[in-house]
């Protein structure tokens, strides 16, 4: 965590005189200034000052409220974050304060040493994001288009796909989109077909794996009212969906065997009949496959048809893993940043750059997707401001097993309560038993660190 001066001024509202006595006194003791204020107009009035670092704010005060201070000061909450403190109790004041931006939620009576390393996190993200904003001073206000219609990337393995995906683009032929799970290889189709003739017709996809071998017969084909139960009308397939225009086979490795003759078949002659029909159709499409399979083993094995593989394969397209480019990690994770900010108006989330230098370490099995769904809930747990360390981490690092593993058919709810005590009890064990260490590095507060300690029994 970054160092933090101690000289920042920070304002304690509260209309308790001898809470706020209390508190100001613990932070002089700190070396922090102080300034105080009896109810939320004072607040209100004292927030005005840019020279106020951060606010300890009650909710329940005359006149003027705290949550209407929130409120009012929602717009200024980068620059002067809100630390709530509060006897009331229940979530729905907790949940309320977060939602309106406070920075966190203390309940009374309060620890001491929780209020000061709470206080400590907020000012360390604030310098965080003054740190952020100085680096990427534009970064928000660039115009992109949305990381699902658009290839990220600028190591040399991605410039030669670009190039593949021109040159294929306006022509017939089949592609065949290689690539581990997470890659971007729906992308790469998307590409194709927006880059192709084809762009103003239908681009349709089918997950093969996603469906049953009749329901994926259906799916393709169409079928005929009265087909089999639950045919209560006609159904126009991917095939003729897709007429004119381009059609992805999302996880071609996972066809069926039986679907694979008939698909070829569609290939080879254009012409194909709805399940339970017998009048013949047909399809102009173009065909783009991909999956993370490797379909010259599957051919070995008899799992996979080689004259349909060779139908396919006209072009082959072979995206890298993201271990494989981490040059590229930095761009793809200010895009997916920058998408988050502009789909949930946080015009001031960002990336501390230790959370840029984190990320391009990480191997990433699950590639692109998953960090996307790392950074998504990263900024999520920063309330779209700035993601530090604290808020990656524990979206991430491994979780050691133990010989009471969750067991089968355990219910979420255990499942994810069990998660949780392991993640605690290794914090603890990691840290020592500091208490105050552990919740900083799960990135909760003490009182909740107590709290589940509590709850989960758990002992040095």
């Amino acid at each position: 965590m970054p160092q933090v001066s101690r000289r920042e001024t920070i304002l304690v509202v509260d209309d308790d005189s001898v809470i706020r006595t209390n508190l100001c006194l613990l932070l002089r003791d700190e070396g922090y200034d102080v300034r105080e204020a009896s109810d939320g107009r004072q607040a209100l009035n004292a927030l005005q000052d840019g020279h106020i670092a951060l606010a300890l704010l009650d909710l329940k005060m005359p006149h003027v409220d705290g949550m209407y201070v929130l409120r009012e000061h929602a717009d200024r909450l980068e620059e002067t974050p809100v630390i709530v403190i509060t006897a009331l109790g229940g979530s729905a004041a907790a949940i309320e304060a977060m939602k309106l931006g406070a920075y966190d939620y203390i309940t009374k009576p309060f620890d001491l040493d929780e209020v000061l390393f709470t206080v400590q996190r907020a000012l360390a993200q604030r310098a965080l994001a003054a740190q952020v904003q100085a680096l990427q001073t534009d970064a928000l206000d660039r115009e992109a288009a949305p990381i699902e219609s658009e290839l990220i990337g600028e190591h040399p393995a991605m410039l030669q796909v670009f190039k593949l995906i021109g040159r294929v683009a306006n022509t017939d032929e089949a592609v065949l989109v290689l690539g581990e799970s997470g890659t971007g290889k729906e992308l790469v189709a998307a590409a194709i077909h927006a880059n192709s003739t084809r762009a103003v017709q239908p681009f349709v996809k089918i997950n093969c794996a996603a469906l049953s071998p009749t329901l994926l017969e259906s799916e393709l084909f169409g079928h005929e009212r009265g087909a089999f139960t639950g045919a209560v009308s006609q159904r126009a397939g991917r095939f003729e969906q897709a007429n004119g225009g381009t059609l992805l086979f999302d996880e071609i490795g996972d066809l069926d065997v039986g679907l694979q003759a008939k698909l070829l078949r569609v290939l080879q002659t254009g012409q194909f009949e709805r399940v339970g029909g017998n009048e013949t159709l047909h399809s102009n499409v173009r065909v783009i496959s991909a999956t993370h399979r490797d379909l010259s083993a599957m051919i070995a094995d008899r799992q996979f048809r080689e004259d349909l593989f060779y139908r396919l394969n006209v072009v082959t397209i072979e995206l890298p893993p993201l271990r494989a480019r981490c040059e590229d990690i930095p761009l793809l994770a200010d895009y997916c940043v920058r998408r988050l900010a502009r789909k949930y108006s946080w015009p001031h989330l960002g990336l501390a750059p230790e959370s840029v230098a984190w990320l391009t370490k990480e191997k990433w099995p699950g590639n692109v997707r998953q960090m996307q769904n790392v950074l998504a809930r990263a900024a999520t747990m920063a309330g779209g401001r700035v993601v530090s360390l604290d808020h990656l981490r524990p979206a991430h690092e491994p979780i050691e097993a133990d010989a009471g593993s969750t067991a089968a058919g355990s219910t979420l709810r255990e499942i994810m309560a069990e998660t949780e005590r392991r993640v605690i009890a290794l914090a603890l064990k990691q840290t020592d038993w500091n208490r105050t260490r552990a919740a900083q590095q799960l990135g909760i507060s003490r009182r909740q660190l107590f709290d589940k300690v509590r709850q989960y029994r758990l002992e040095p």
